[in-house]
C-alpha cells in the first residue's frame, strides 16, 4: 500500500484491514479534506451478526473514530433475495416478518456498543434498503439502470465464476443481487452523499458494480475498499465453534463462550487479531505478540477480555475472565458457565449421560456423544466417564446444587435443578 495522508487509511493499513481499493489516491484526497460518509451492508439472515461481520463493524468504528460518518445499511430488501457470493446453493427465502424481526434484534444487540448513533456530523446512521428497493418499478428500473450492467462483466466476478464452475445453479433472482447492491450505493450517494462502500474481499465485485453505476448514471466518483477475509494461521475460516457461529448477540452466545472463543485462538493469530478486533495501542500489541511459550496465554487473555469488553461491556468481560480463572486455574466453577436446568423427577430416576451431552450441546446426537465418552473426553464433576451407559442421578449433585459436565479441557457446563 502506497503512502497515504488520511488518518483513516493509515489505520486500515496499520491494523491489517487493507486488501483492495478502487482508487487509493483519489480516496485519500477525499478523506483528507473533510467529513465523508461510508457504508457497509448487512443482510438480516439471522437474529444476530457474527464475528464474520466484525471486520466490517470495526472498519466503521475506525471510520467514525477518525472523524467521518459511518452508515450501517440493513438489507431489508436484499435479504429477500440472498447474496449468492461463494455459496453452492440458493439461500432459503425468508418472509418479510422474519426479516424485520431479525433487523430489530440486530439493531439492538450488534451495533450500538461499537458505534455512536445520533444527529451529529459524525454520528452513525442506520438505514434500510427496503425503503427504496420495495417501491422500484421493475420496467423503469431495467430501463434506467439495467443498461449499465453487462452480463459479461458480472460473469467475470469470482463470486459468480466459482458458482458456475461447480455447476451449481445460479437463479435470475440471485443474479439480481449484485444489481440491487450496486443500486444501494447510488441511492446512498444521492441521499447522504456517501462516497465509499467497504466490505470483505469477497464483496469486491458487488462493490465495484456500485462504483461503476455511480459513474455511468450520475457521473460521480465513488470508491471501494475491501479487507482481507478472516482466516486462521492454519488457513481455516474463523468464526466457527463446535456449537456453530460465534454470534455477537449475548442471547445467542453467552459472553463467557464469546470470551472463550478468543482465548482459544491459535498462538500465531494473536497479533493480527489484537490489531483488527481491539482498540489497544499498536505499541502494546507489538509487545504482546512477541511473547512466547506460556506467556502467549497472557496475551490471549488480554485479547479475550478486550474483544468481549467491546462487544458485551466491561462487566460481562470481567465476569467471563473471573469464571474462566475459577474453572481452568482454580479447578472450581464460575457463575458465568453455560447451564441447563432439569426437573428433580428426571434426576431422581436418572438421566443418561448421552442425553445430557446433547442437552448441554456438547454433541449434536447420541452417536456423537457416545464417541466422546468412548474417547475418554467426558468428565462428570471432574471424574472421567468411560461408560456410555452412565446415568447421572440426584446423588451426583454437588453441595452447591449442580452437576458439572466437561468435554475435553475447554468446554464446561452445569446441570442444575429447576
Amino acid at each position: 500500500m502506497a503512502a497515504v495522508k488520511s488518518e483513516f487509511l493509515n489505520v486500515m493499513r496499520e491494523r491489517g484491514f487493507f486488501h483492495q481499493c478502487s482508487d487509493l489516491e483519489g480516496l485519500d484526497k477525499k478523506l483528507s479534506v473533510g467529513v465523508q460518509s461510508a457504508y457497509i451492508g448487512f443482510d438480516a439472515t439471522a437474529q444476530s451478526l457474527h464475528i464474520g461481520n466484525l471486520t466490517g463493524i470495526m472498519m466503521l468504528y475506525w471510520f467514525q473514530q477518525t472523524g467521518h460518518k459511518p452508515i450501517t445499511l440493513m438489507g431489508g430488501g436484499t435479504s429477500k433475495i440472498g447474496d449468492p457470493s461463494f455459496k453452492d446453493e440458493s439461500r432459503k427465502l425468508m418472509d418479510e416478518e422474519t426479516i424485520n424481526n431479525n433487523i430489530e434484534h440486530i439493531k439492538s444487540t450488534c451495533f450500538r456498543q461499537f458505534l455512536k448513533y445520533g444527529n451529529g456530523t459524525t454520528d452513525a446512521l442506520m438505514v434500510n434498503n427496503d425503503d427504496w428497493l420495495a417501491n422500484l418499478n421493475y420496467l423503469s428500473f431495467l430501463r434506467d439502470y439495467g443498461r449499465h450492467f453487462t452480463v459479461n462483466r458480472m460473469l467475470s466476478f469470482d463470486s459468480v465464476k466459482l458458482r458456475l464452475e461447480r455447476e451449481s445453479p445460479l437463479t435470475l433472482l440471485e443474479f439480481n443481487y449484485m444489481v440491487m447492491q450496486g443500486y444501494d450505493f447510488l441511492e446512498l450517494h444521492r441521499r447522504y452523499g456517501t462516497i465509499l462502500q467497504m466490505g470483505g474481499s469477497d464483496q469486491w465485485g458487488n462493490i465495484i458494480n456500485g462504483v461503476d453505476l455511480g459513474h455511468k448514471a450520475d457521473q460521480v466518483q465513488l470508491f471501494a475498499l475491501t479487507a482481507p477475509l478472516l482466516t486462521t494461521a492454519s488457513g481455516q475460516k474463523m468464526g466457527k465453534t463446535e456449537k456453530g457461529a460465534v454470534w455477537l448477540n449475548a442471547a445467542m452466545l453467552s459472553p463467557y463462550d464469546y470470551w472463550q472463543y478468543w482465548r482459544n485462538v491459535e498462538d500465531a493469530d494473536v497479533g493480527a487479531l489484537l490489531r483488527r478486533f481491539t482498540t489497544l495501542p499498536l505499541e502494546e500489541i507489538s509487545r504482546l505478540e512477541t511473547l512466547g511459550g506460556s506467556e502467549i496465554n497472557e496475551a490471549k487473555k488480554i485479547l479475550a477480555f478486550e474483544t468481549t469488553r467491546i462487544c458485551h461491556g466491561e462487566t460481562a468481560a470481567l465476569e467471563a475472565a473471573k469464571t474462566a480463572q475459577k474453572v481452568f486455574e482454580q479447578g472450581g466453577v464460575g457463575g458465568d458457565l453455560p447451564s441447563i436446568t432439569v426437573e428433580r423427577a428426571r434426576l431422581s430416576t436418572g438421566i443418561a449421560i448421552l442425553d445430557l451431552l446433547v442437552e448441554v450441546e456438547f454433541a449434536a446426537s447420541k452417536g456423537e456423544a457416545r464417541r466422546l465418552v468412548q474417547g475418554g473426553g467426558i468428565r462428570c464433576n471432574d471424574n472421567v466417564i468411560s461408560d456410555d451407559k452412565f446415568v447421572a442421578r440426584e446423588s451426583d449433585l454437588t453441595g452447591d446444587g449442580y452437576i458439572k459436565l466437561s468435554a475435553g479441557k475447554k468446554r464446561h457446563a452445569l446441570v442444575r435443578l429447576q
